[in-house]
């Protein structure tokens, strides 16, 4: 199986409901490094998985529109807790629709979110 990845980070504001939170019931902000794969079993007719320049740029778009937002004003996120977890597939299935033709081959995508150095959340399907 094949892969590339490719990195981008954002900056958002949220808070969480539900006593499993702790303070982070309360507004505060995240910084993720967000990594994104997509995999394939085999090399397309120009030898690569995927155009890493085409990739980068549709995950900068899809990062983009979350960077620097309290997630909390986001009118399709209301009522949900916008945990790494969650984000990261919003992240993945956002891609997925960007991709679209462009993705023909690609079997599977993987989003991991990097709240720290010692911390993260993956979201990880089939296409």
């Amino acid at each position: 199986m094949f892969s590339v990845t490719v990195r981008d980070h954002m900056m958002v504001a949220h808070s969480f409901r539900g006593e499993v939170f702790g303070p982070a019931q309360g507004l505060h902000g995240a910084t993720f490094t967000v990594d994104a794969t997509v995999r394939r079993p085999e090399l397309d007719a120009d030898g690569i998985v995927v155009d890493i320049g085409l990739f980068s740029e549709v995950l900068a778009g899809v990062v983009g529109e979350l960077n620097h937002r309290n997630l909390d004003e986001v009118p399709e996120f209301a009522g949900v807790n916008t945990t790494t977890e969650f984000l990261a597939r919003t992240v993945a299935d956002r891609l997925v629709e960007r991709l679209d033709a462009r993705a023909r081959g690609l079997c599977a995508i993987a989003v991991t979110l990097h709240e720290s150095h010692v911390a993260w959340a993956s979201y990880e399907r089939d296409l």
